[in-house]
């Protein structure tokens, strides 16, 4: 008999081994898949006169037998420099083994550098290719370790804009970011100069904080913080530069020197940066199936008219809303106006903005509010209303029109119509003594009379021409001398038309933002009124222009000027009644003395 035990105990010991040998082949794998050789330049682009560090690290202790690539097309002037490094951080340990050479290019285009290898648990693990773009020779200082050159390679201001072709109206993005490489420290910023944005309409975004972010500036690995961003409108067409950020930045460069040990010494040097000019060329909108009632509308927007009430009494209020909503240039333009008959009594709207700042642009809506009071009992007709924008997505006009609506007054007084072709005839009704006999005898009596002649009222008249030629000639000498006073009747014209323009803003005062809004609106009206020139021409420059050529004063442009920046300033700052008051004044004044003038 078979002992089953013996007979088959060879057979599990190769089982056994089979199993482990799986299991040691799947570990390998496992710390294979796990192992990287990581490869890394210190610049993807650089000039046929420079150098590049490469650097190659492998996160797995035991790695060894590393194969560079072969560097053609590049000449090898240092390395490689082993170095090692090993933490533990919360229990977890983490080694890291690099292999660093420096290179110089031999030729120009785009050179290829081939992966390099490593060999781990009987694995080989290779990195990525690189791909390097070597340029014409730059201008390299004597001394590479110059500190003002270090610095200059380094660190960039940029003005990243998001669309450099809008349409005239159309939002975009200007963000100023600060780009450091990881070579140098930097210690402290200041601006020492505020880009400009004329020919734009601007709003600028509020940062919070600076938060450090890590990306890219020609091809090579950056940390930046964005500095400042802003949402620009270009008002007009034609090339608007963005002039450049000024900054000085206190900047910590190695001097190529080590301490006694092996530290690297850095020198703390004060260094002026500056963006570079970026232009925007924004295009016209086209006036193919530009409609009659367009006011610059551009974006992607809803419009709608309503009504409070539909059925009230009459002196009971309703109100008309006008509302725009939607994404675009929602602050620059009108809002169309609601025709109303006679019978409702209308009054002045009252405007609402409730705008905010996206990644899209403004956003929020638009409203005016008109309160309408009856007069008489009857049903009244609303007109449909139009609103009239250009819509960037599609690129054409769009046009949205409302419905009908209607006032139905149920209590009230009726509306008294004449009409000529329709006689009432009434029945006459005999009452009391209305028809009697007739009489045949009268008792007639003179009445007595008094003469005109020597009446009292006689006199007065006859001595009346004695008081009123003396008081005429009186009030014609002062209207005379009044006229004469050329200056004094533009002045009083001038501040009248002021005040009619002013009074929106006279009724916001203490609200900052509404006052300054319609301050700013009020300036406008009036240029457009008195200029004859539309709501897209309206900027700075173009202002300054025209009223260079209508022979202004250059102190009353400047004055008119400042009005405008400090509106526009004062939106964003915080300021006093006292302030605002005087701001009105200073606005009353400018307009009193550019209408003298115009």
């Amino acid at each position: 008999m078979f002992n089953l035990n013996k007979t088959f105990f060879p057979f599990r010991e190769v089982r056994k081994g089979f199993m482990l040998l799986i299991f040691s082949l799947l570990t390998i794998s496992l710390y294979a898949q796990n192992t990287e050789l990581k490869v890394s330049v210190s610049k993807n682009k650089l000039g046929l006169n420079q150098r590049l560090r490469i650097e190659f690290s492998v996160n797995k202790q035991g790695a060894d037998d590393f194969t560079p690539p072969k560097f053609t097309n590049f000449k090898v002037i240092q390395g490689p420099s082993q170095s090692i490094s090993q933490s533990w951080i919360n229990g977890k340990v983490s080694f890291s083994k690099s292999y660093t050479y420096i290179l110089k290019p031999k030729r120009k285009g785009e050179l290829i550098i081939g992966p390099a290898s490593i060999k781990y648990n009987g694995a080989t693990i290779n990195s990525k290719m690189m791909k390097i773009i070597v340029l014409d020779p730059i201008d390299i200082p004597e001394n590479p370790n110059d500190p003002d050159y270090i610095a200059q390679q380094n660190i960039h201001l940029v003005a990243e804009i998001s669309k450099s072709r809008p349409y005239v109206g159309e939002g975009i993005y200007v963000e100023y970011r600060l780009y450091v490489s990881e070579n140098v420290s930097v210690y402290d910023t200041s601006v020492t100069e505020a880009p400009q944005y004329n020919g734009f309409w601007n709003q600028e975004i509020k940062i919070n904080g600076f938060p450090v972010k890590m990306g890219k500036y020609n091809g090579e690995d950056y940390r930046y913080i964005v500095l400042q961003k802003a949402l620009l409108i270009p008002t007009k067409t034609g090339k608007l530069t963005l002039d450049p950020m000024k900054m000085d930045i206190v900047i910590g460069v190695p001097t190529g020197r080590a301490d006694f040990f092996g530290n690297v010494i850095t020198k703390n040097i004060r260094k002026e940066f500056a963006s570079a000019k970026k232009v925007i060329s924004p295009k016209s909108l086209p006036l193919e199936g530009k409609p009659e009632n367009f006011t610059g509308a551009v974006g992607q927007f809803k419009f709608d008219v309503s009504l409070s009430k539909e059925v009230l009494k009459a002196n009971e209020s309703s109100q008309i809303k006008v509302a725009v909503s939607g994404k675009g240039n929602l602050k620059l333009f009108e809002l169309p106006t609601v025709e109303t008959p006679a019978e409702l009594e209308k009054y002045q709207p009252e405007r609402k903005e409730n705008v905010r700042i996206t990644t899209d642009g403004l956003s929020g809506s638009v409203t005016d509010t008109y309160t309408v009071v009856p007069q008489y009992k009857g049903k009244y007709k609303l007109p449909s209303v139009g609103f009239s924008f250009f819509n960037t997505k599609t690129k054409k006009y769009e046009t949205i029109n409302t419905d009908d609506l209607y006032v139905d007054v149920t209590e009230g007084k009726e509306l008294v119509t004449s009409n000529s072709n329709n006689v009432n005839k009434k029945a006459v009704v005999s009452t009391g003594k209305n028809f009697r006999y007739i009489q045949t005898q009268s008792d007639f009596v003179t009445n007595e009379t008094k003469d005109f002649y020597k009446s009292y009222l006689f006199y007065i008249l006859l001595l009346l021409p004695l008081l009123i030629i003396p008081i005429g000639i009186l009030i014609a000498k002062n209207n005379e001398k009044r006229n004469s006073d050329v200056v004094g009747l533009k002045l009083r014209k001038a501040e009248k038309l002021a005040r009619k323009y002013l009074s929106e803003a006279q009724k916001q005062l203490g609200k900052k933002e509404a006052f300054y809004e319609a301050l700013e609106r009020a300036l406008h009206n009036y240029l457009k009124a008195k200029l004859n020139i539309e709501t897209s021409d309206i900027s700075k420059e173009n202002i300054t222009k025209i009223l260079a050529e209508k022979n202004i004063d250059e102190t009353t442009i400047k004055h008119f000027i400042d009005v405008l920046k400090a509106s526009d300033f004062a939106r964003y700052t915080p300021v006093t009644n006292t302030e605002m008051k005087q701001e009105f004044e200073r606005a009353k004044q400018v307009i009193v003395e550019l209408d003298k003038q115009l």
